[in-house]
């Protein structure tokens, strides 16, 4: 299975989970989706994905001076962003009872 495809469709709720209990800059939080198993995920997705949640008003953002190159773009989650992370995570856990139901059913999963 392809699962850059399935990544695509959870990257706002991944990005908003990953920064929920720290603030990160956008290759901090690549790297920790990466660590958590998203393997796949693509740094230009991550960087667009933390602009338009940022650009939506989920995340909050500031800039911290680096004594190794540029300056780093932090971003954190505010109270949208955690209605947002609330909401779809309802969505996600529920999607996901529907699809291992059906994994049984098929003599799939045990």
């Amino acid at each position: 299975m392809d699962t850059t495809q399935l990544v695509k469709g959870v990257l706002d709720l991944a990005v908003l989970a990953v920064v929920a209990d720290e603030d990160g800059y956008g290759y901090d939080i690549v790297r920790r989706l990466r660590a958590a198993g998203l393997e796949d995920v693509g740094d230009a997705s991550v960087y667009g994905t933390l602009r338009r949640l940022y650009s939506g008003g989920a995340l909050t953002s500031y800039v911290v001076p680096s004594d190794e190159g540029p300056h780093r773009k932090y971003y954190g989650i505010n109270a949208q962003g955690r209605a947002t992370l609330h909401t779809q995570g309802k969505t996600w856990d529920a999607f996901a009872q529907t699809m291992d139901g059906l994994l049984e059913e098929a003599g799939v999963k045990a």
